[in-house]
């Protein structure tokens, strides 16, 4: 019984995963727990240096741009200069921002150092990190494990997520109750975000050869479920040529996406639009802000309920791996993500703190769910080596989409509108489920009933495991 449990969970997967691995999922949390204990406080830190709510929704969706390009360039040339060199600059810069948010008070100063050090005004994933980490992740582990992976990566990072925020809001709390100044104790936070960003550079050189595109190339020779995984999900087969991984023989890797990898990576694209940009309007610093707008929360209370939902958020990853192994990943990134956008949409509309609340940790139950199973579909549905460049690709288009969120939330919020733009969010993420179900849910039935390709995937991730093995 505990065998199967543990087989279900993917711990067995995670014990018996590469050193690589496990430094990787630690980098993770503590880049999270950073996020976490930042974003808390990020728009509350803004508008105690007298920034309006538009102001605070321009700072925000300026960072989110920034980062956009920043992102572009790191992972389109992470495989070349090497993935190492890519996330030890990151955590560099992440470290600098710190300093800077917890010395200096200008506007323009402070939105060069969240574009450049990548400070999250969401709490979610920005910048190159993820792409690079997740394109590692799937050449370190076979095909038939990597859901079970990619669901403990997601969930280090909500554990992170909450731990920081929890952390951040009673500390800020405890500093004013001990008669510091409100600003000084936000500046407090951004110190350990710039300690976590100089841990997370030492973790880096620890990293081995092995996270390197040329050095995987060797054991992915042998990975001859490439062409099987593509038909599977997309149901558009390649040449037996394409299956095979190759060092890009250009710097920028997007010139090395094959073109049925392009017209998949061109419908996600528009999908993840639509998603990302109502993550903007509905971001964790937003959620906190407008909590205490509405209701005079303290930094003690929303670091609590951030904590609650986040950790609730952890509690659902870890159920995702076995669910997409039951019902697919595009049912399962569907039938986990549509009900969170519902309890997005209705989170503006009780007058009382905990019914709020209860919606909020409802929709973080249900709506990182479908991180797991996305990374991995992601995985399953392009080459090797063009992993790297379309996880790139679509972090960098999803936080463009972004970007102009918090913008709109912030000319909303000075209207006396704030509640309408998380009715907003809830429609436009439920408009991307039902997208994502009708175009890719479609794709797989044409070579059968939607339970004849779920045994397909199920028996092809089986045989793959075997000869792994």
């Amino acid at each position: 019984m505990f065998a199967r449990l543990k087989d279900e969970l993917g711990i067995e997967t995670l014990l018996s995963a590469p050193r690589d691995v496990h430094l990787i999922l630690l980098t993770r949390s503590l880049r999270m727990f950073a996020y976490g204990s930042s974003t808390l406080i990020l728009a509350l830190h803004l508008s105690a240096l007298k920034n309006s709510d538009t102001l605070i929704g321009i700072f925000m969706s300026l960072t989110l741009v920034g980062d956009v390009f920043i992102s572009l360039l790191l992972t389109f040339v992470a495989d070349s200069l090497g993935r190492r060199k890519i996330l030890l600059v990151g955590s560099v810069t992440m470290a600098l921002s710190g300093v800077v948010f917890a010395t200096q008070s200008s506007f323009a100063v402070l939105l060069i150092a969240a574009v450049i050090g990548v400070i999250s005004p969401s709490g979610n994933e920005i910048g190159p990190f993820r792409a690079v980490e997740e394109s590692t992740l799937a050449h370190l582990i076979p095909a038939a494990q990597r859901s079970d992976i990619f669901a403990w990566y997601v969930v280090v990072g909500t554990f992170g997520t909450s731990v920081g925020a929890l952390l951040g809001g009673w500390l800020v709390s405890g500093l004013d109750s001990q008669g510091n100044d409100t600003l000084g104790s936000y500046q407090v936070v951004f110190w350990l975000y710039a300690l976590i960003g100089c841990v997370k550079s030492g973790i880096t050189f620890l990293l081995s050869s092995a996270c390197e595109l040329e050095k995987v190339e060797q054991k992915q020779s042998s990975e001859t479920g490439n062409q099987e995984e593509t038909e599977t999900f997309i149901q558009q087969p390649q040449s037996s040529s394409s299956a095979t991984a190759s060092k890009p023989s250009s710097k920028f890797a997007f010139t090395n996406i094959s073109p049925s990898s392009r017209k998949t990576l061109l419908k996600l694209a528009g999908l993840f639009s639509i998603d990302s940009l109502a993550s903007g309007m509905a971001s964790v610093s937003l959620t906190t802000y407008f909590l205490a707008e509405k209701f005079g929360s303290p930094p003690s209370s929303l670091g609590t309920i951030t904590a609650v939902a986040s950790l609730m958020s952890s509690i659902g990853n870890i159920a995702a791996s076995s669910v997409s192994k039951r019902i697919g990943f595009i049912y399962t990134m569907v039938f986990t993500h549509l009900p969170s956008a519902i309890f997005l949409a209705m989170m503006p509309a009780p007058h009382s703190l905990g019914l709020t609340v209860f919606f909020i940790v409802a929709r973080a139950t249900l709506a990182s769910m479908d991180q797991a199973p996305r990374s991995a579909f992601l995985s399953a549905v392009v080459q090797p080596s063009e992993r790297t460049a379309v996880m790139g690709t679509l972090n960098t288009v999803k936080t463009a989409a972004q970007s102009a969120g918090p913008l709109l939330t912030g000319v909303l919020a000075q209207n006396k509108h704030f509640g309408v733009a998380f009715v907003i969010a809830g429609v436009m993420k439920a408009g991307y489920d039902l997208g994502l179900l009708h175009w890719f849910a479609e794709s797989k039935m044409r070579g059968g009933s939607a339970d004849e390709a779920r045994d397909r995937a199920r028996q092809q991730e089986d045989e793959e495991g075997q000869e792994l093995r």
